[in-house]
């Protein structure tokens, strides 16, 4: 069974199944792991994982940094959000895994580019989160975890994720709160581009993303992008990465018209 076929698999397991498919996830990409090329990282020293340039122009380090915790709140532009971060590093040859986020389509994964070969999705994972979360820790380079406040996650659950992926060199992705989180991406100002006259097709949303956090300025950084631009990747708006009070730097313009994507929500 290929690791983005795992969704139905596990949606009816019980909780000694849910940790076991975890760990036998590990298991595979172990045995598979001499075959992938390095990942390819904006830094030498391999401590960042690449994003897509948009983002890397936003981020303070230019890409994701091993060993942080990114907090990603609920709302609109939300999952189109992870999937942007998770696309260049799966690309590049890093294993990312997503546990308790059901709703997460693999055609919109795709579309954002996410190489299904080395995604690993545990969408039920009940009141196994801790484990199966750690467990992903070990062995993967990004692991997205949804549904915290649901399985009763507490503040020093919160504080042993963030320092096992310091301690493992990977990259914890919160989805909604998350106090102590080293940064915080969020999106707002979601407008859909597209629609005419009442009639139409959704082509690309744009939004300002927020960053705020270690490494920022005081006031933040925020940068416009298409989210999901047409053909579902992510791509820099007509505007600027704005930092702190001050501070202008270009993100990049638009790239040609493609066909019309799904929504990721």
């Amino acid at each position: 069974m290929g690791e983005a076929a795992v969704t139905g698999a596990v949606a009816g397991a019980d909780p000694a199944s849910r940790l076991e498919l975890a760990r036998g996830l590990l298991r595979r990409m172990e045995d598979r792991s001499a075959t992938v090329r390095p990942v390819a990282t904006p830094e030498a020293d391999g401590k960042v994982l690449p994003v897509a340039e948009p983002l890397a122009r936003l981020l303070p380090a230019g890409g994701l940094r091993r060993g942080a915790t990114v907090a990603l709140p609920a709302g609109p532009g939300a999952t189109s959000l992870l999937l942007a971060l998770l696309a260049e590093a799966s690309a590049g040859g890093a294993w990312v895994g997503v546990v308790g986020r059901p709703g997460l389509g693999l055609l919109a994964a795709v579309e954002a580019g996410v190489r299904l070969e080395r995604l690993a999705l545990v969408p039920h994972p009940g009141t196994d989160l801790m484990a199966v979360t750690v467990a992903l820790l070990d062995g993967m380079d990004v692991v997205a975890v949804s549904g915290a406040d649901r399985a009763g996650v507490r503040a020093a659950d919160r504080q042993r994720l963030a320092a096992r992926a310091r301690q493992r060199g990977a990259v914890l992705l919160a989805l909604g709160p998350w106090p102590g989180a080293d940064v915080e991406l969020h999106c707002v100002d979601a407008q859909w581009q597209g629609l005419g006259a009442g009639a139409g097709r959704l082509r690309s949303r744009r939004v300002r993303v927020q960053l705020k956090g270690r490494g920022a300025a005081p006031g933040g950084r925020t940068a416009g992008l298409l989210l999901p631009a047409p053909g579902g990747a992510v791509a820099g708006a007509a505007g600027s990465v704005t930092t702190g009070r001050s501070g202008v730097a270009d993100v990049g313009r638009l790239g040609k018209d493609r066909p019309a994507v799904r929504a990721a929500g």
